[in-house]
């Protein structure tokens, strides 16, 4: 029986109308249903190549529906769309056996590519048994960003998995978060997560630490030490400041890695482990295996998969949501009443470099709810710190077109040819930078505030390398 290739459901019109003319436009032939009951009964009488469903619908939600034809029609792809872009909706969505999450509002140009994917997919797809919805453990991880739902993405992906993972970002983003989700949403999650940071050890204390020691194998070890590869077998370690580990000791976490096995200090009887590595750095790991610093076939094991943290410059829109987070969490700390950010207090911290990320927001947020004296927080209660990395704002500065005609003689007075093919990309790059930010991500939003049809935009991107 041939049906279409694409079945919709979603109890908002709106979306309906919207994917099934975006679908109808690529060539792709597709149908809608207004609730999953609905589409229930049309699966008793024909099957498409792929679904694609909303998460919050009365009666029978998402999740359910995901549950249901996974378990009577294991070879449908679905995808799952859901307003509520957090990590709990993707690892949900994914350990419920989705094949892919689409937070809303979703660039049509993103959900077409994910339902090409999925139809490529469903040629190829297996039947196998899929795992039901698990109950999911908040780990503190907020974010909306695009940026971040990258991250939410990977680590949903990964929620079956115990391969090893490398995270990469700057100092403060929330390495440690990140790893520590992966552990929660992965099959070891009930065994121990054992985080060692490199660089806060004492290179001649790592080894013990790592591998352990037995009695008597050096001054003061009076006792037999269980190190940090015993203490996480069939759980989880964590590898921080991966890049600071000394080459004698790559090599040792080489061979345990390939053999699973290791001596302690001292110790002549082997001992296997079954460990899953996760190993994050702020470092860039390449250029330190060019320098002779790191080896190579250390970084290719642990580089299997990799996952970056933006830095807080990268996901601004996140600083209120995060802020308010900090506030609230520093006050039940000190049992005191949560403090609030005056809307000019907002916009300043918005404006910030944020050299130490996150947690750097999270400590002034504690500092704030300790020093700020009244109940909202004014920028004249905000640390000197702040004020000394964020650039004062000037009229002259606000003057762009005044600085722009600055720019303009200076570049001329120097003889230089083609100015306005050098300033032209790099004003058109800024100013759909801050549109697409404007609009977390929605092209076609985004081409709208620039004047722009939604075809000019995207080849701009392609044109600036965007």
């Amino acid at each position: 029986m041939i049906t279409e290739q694409v079945w919709i459901v979603d109890d908002d019109s709106s979306i309906r109308w919207v994917l099934e003319k975006a679908l109808s436009n690529a060539s792709i032939s597709a149908a809608s249903f207004d609730s999953a009951e609905n589409l229930l009964t049309a699966l008793d009488h024909g099957q498409p190549e792929i679904i694609i469903s909303d998460i919050r619908m009365p009666n029978i939600d998402g999740m359910e529906l995901l549950s249901d034809i996974n378990h009577r029609f294991p070879n449908i792809p679905v995808i799952i769309m859901t307003a509520h872009s957090d990590l709990d909706s993707a690892v949900n969505a994914y350990q419920g056996g989705a094949f892919e999450y689409l937070p809303k509002p979703f660039d049509i140009d993103e959900a077409l590519a994910l339902t090409r994917r999925a139809l490529t997919h469903a040629q190829e797809l297996k039947a196998k048994t899929r795992t039901q919805e698990t109950t999911s453990v908040p780990v503190g991880i907020i974010g909306e960003a695009p940026a971040m739902q990258e991250v939410f993405r990977a680590i949903g992906r990964l929620s079956r998995s115990s391969i090893s993972v490398l995270i990469n970002g700057e100092s403060g983003t929330g390495k440690e978060l990140v790893a520590h989700a992966l552990h929660l949403h992965s099959p070891r999650a009930k065994e121990s997560f054992i985080p060692l940071n490199m660089a806060a050890i004492p290179k001649d204390l790592i080894e013990s630490e790592l591998f352990g020691h037995e009695k008597g194998a050096f001054t003061g070890a009076n006792t037999v030490r269980h190190g940090r590869f015993e203490q996480a077998h069939n759980g989880t370690l964590f590898l921080d400041e991966i890049g600071d580990m000394p080459l004698d000791i790559q090599t040792r976490l080489l061979r345990v890695l390939a053999d699973g096995q290791f001596y302690r200090v001292g110790g002549h009887s082997p001992i296997k482990v079954d460990v899953r590595i996760l190993a994050a750095t702020h470092q860039n790991l390449e250029d330190r295996v060019n320098n002779g610093d790191f080896r190579e076939d250390l970084f290719h094991r642990l580089n299997v998969i990799r996952i970056h943290i933006p830095s807080l410059r990268e996901r601004k829109e996140d600083i209120a949501q995060l802020a308010n987070h900090f506030l609230v969490q520093a006050a039940q700390e000190l049992s005191v009443e949560p403090k609030t950010l005056e809307k000019s207090t907002l916009e300043y911290l918005l404006n910030c470099e944020w050299p130490g990320n996150v947690r750097q927001l999270e400590n002034i947020c504690r500092f704030l709810t300790v020093m700020a004296s009244g109940k909202e927080i004014h920028i004249n209660d905000l640390p000197s710190e702040l004020s000394e990395t964020t650039p004062t704002i000037t009229d002259s500065q606000n003057n762009w077109q005044g600085l722009l005609q600055q720019w303009a003689n200076e570049q001329l007075n120097a003889g230089n040819q083609g100015i306005i093919d050098h300033a032209l990309p790099i004003f058109e790059e800024i100013l759909i930078k801050c549109a697409l930010a404007n609009t977390k991500g929605h092209k076609q939003e985004a081409a709208k505030k620039l004047g722009w049809g939604r075809n000019t935009l995207t080849r701009k991107l392609k044109d600036l390398n965007m």
